[in-house]
């Protein structure tokens, strides 16, 4: 337990979608920084790792099939150094908040958690959505800026403008995201 939980959102893709190409080569600037954070997060005891995962409307979908789907999508080299490991907390999600429909807000209660550190993709979609239902469940929210990705740059920009005016989300590099 801690009150610090560094929140993974979809980063468990195919890229087989109308706008995957796009999401993909913004993907790919962040997978370097987010890997190093995730690191960070697995190797210490004060903070809490939680990915959250489409489950793509497969509601038979594991962890396990949503790994393997996403490592023989069409970009596995964005998948492969983000793959969660054992002791890694894990959520599926339907919709676009990572707290819409899921046990979340529950755990993160429950791991007495006070802070979140929100990663992955899409920027101007799941990841503003959760800032905001983290927000009015009054979580502390931060937002690595080279730690999530976009499907439209412009709308990307104005995400993590609303993020950190009516959220008051902190916008910081991902390698100041943990003290």
């Amino acid at each position: 337990m801690s009150d610090t939980a560094v929140l993974v959102i979809d980063m468990l893709n195919s890229y087989r979608h109308d706008d995957a190409e796009a999401l993909a080569a913004s993907a790919a600037r962040i997978v370097e920084p987010l890997a190093e954070l995730i690191g960070e997060a697995r190797d210490r005891d004060d903070v809490d790792l939680v990915y959250v995962n489409d489950n793509y409307g497969d509601f038979t979908a594991t962890r396990e099939g949503i790994v393997r789907q996403a490592l023989n999508g069409a970009h596995p080299e964005l998948v492969e150094p983000l793959v969660p490991d054992g002791r890694c907390l894990f959520l599926e999600k339907v919709r676009h908040s990572a707290f819409y429909a899921t046990p979340l807000s529950y755990l993160l209660t429950r791991l007495e958690t006070k802070r979140v550190i929100l990663t992955g993709q899409v920027t101007e979609q799941c990841i503003l959505y959760s800032a905001l239902d983290a927000y009015v469940r009054h979580f502390d929210v931060v937002v690595p800026t080279d730690g999530v990705a976009h499907i439209d740059a412009e709308l990307g920009s104005a995400a993590l403008r609303m993020m950190e005016q009516n959220m008051r989300a902190a916008l910081i590099g991902s390698g100041d995201c943990l003290p």
